[in-house]
């Protein structure tokens, strides 16, 4: 299924592994390094009740992500593979994700841990999202 010379299944597939990989992250893996980073508990996150707001801006991102991450395997002309996937979406991650949240974390004053923890999910998602769309092809 191609839309302007997309694969609209291999973007689809890389935002809905994405998605999953961020709920294992932030749920299962570094959550309480997360809340301990921004300086909240639990029931502070949670007092509201929970929003589907967040999951739906974070999904629409992610589809938005993996649709520029598609674009720029194309047009870079390389072989479609997983490891050139994520290999540009490697790149993608050291140039554009992990040099914002730095910059924005440091005039912040946040802590280094958050810094890793989004980072690190972040290069995740990137390197994700590169083998997807490398296996089914861009």
């Amino acid at each position: 299924m191609d839309f302007a010379g997309m694969n609209l299944l291999a973007v689809v597939a890389a935002a809905i592994v994405s998605f999953m990989f961020g709920w294992v992250w932030y749920s299962i893996l570094f959550g309480d390094t997360w809340l301990d980073a921004v300086g909240r508990t639990r029931e502070e996150v949670h007092a509201d009740g929970p929003s589907p707001l967040p999951f739906i801006v974070s999904f629409i991102g992610l589809l938005i992500m993996a649709s520029v991450l598609a674009g720029v395997l194309r047009h870079t002309s390389l072989e479609t593979s997983p490891a050139n996937g994520m290999i540009t979406g490697a790149f993608m991650w050291l140039g554009f994700v992990i040099t914002t949240i730095g910059v924005n974390n440091a005039f912040r004053g946040a802590k280094t841990g958050l810094t890793l923890v989004d980072g690190g999910h972040w290069l995740g998602v990137l390197l994700l999202q590169g083998a997807v769309i490398g296996w089914f092809g861009a």
